[in-house]
């Protein structure tokens, strides 16, 4: 991975994507890091009685999305100060999740030299379903 500097990135400059397809095995490996085995996120059956359409992702698997596609991004002299999300859709078993950003700001504070982004995870119909947003921190090549 080449190394992301400072220098390099500009107001309005595109966050490659993270993207994943989600399913009971992706949630299954999800859940068990996180004590998370709750019905209505592994019983299709229990869902429905719940007046969902299906199993429903964990909400931290978004922020999850999010975190990757950022540390993907700023390599690993980056360092992500803050992230800030709201959870406001679902993402049902099967569906494409996409991570973006978006370069918002970029400036200097003390010896820091920070972005800030707007974030998202969008389904496959692009309906925003964790809006964000996130500083990191880069270094420079000075």
């Amino acid at each position: 991975m080449a190394e992301l500097y400072f220098e390099d990135v500009s107001v309005g400059q595109e966050v490659p994507t993270f993207q994943r397809t989600t399913d009971l095995m992706y949630w299954n490996r999800f859940a068990a890091v996180n004590d998370e085995f709750v019905p209505v996120h592994m019983d299709d059956e229990f869902a429905k009685s719940r007046g969902e359409k299906g199993v429903l992702a964990m909400g931290h698997l978004s922020f999850a999305h999010l975190h990757n596609m950022l540390r993907d991004w700023i390599g690993d002299s980056g360092q992500i100060k803050r992230v800030a999300c709201q959870y406001r859709g679902i993402n049902y078993k099967d569906d494409t999740i996409t991570s973006r950003g978006q370069v918002v700001k970029t400036y200097s504070e003390g010896e820091q030299n920070l972005v800030d982004l707007e974030i998202r995870v969008e389904n496959q119909r692009g309906e925003i379903i964790t809006p964000g947003t996130a500083t990191v921190a880069l270094p420079s090549r000075k």
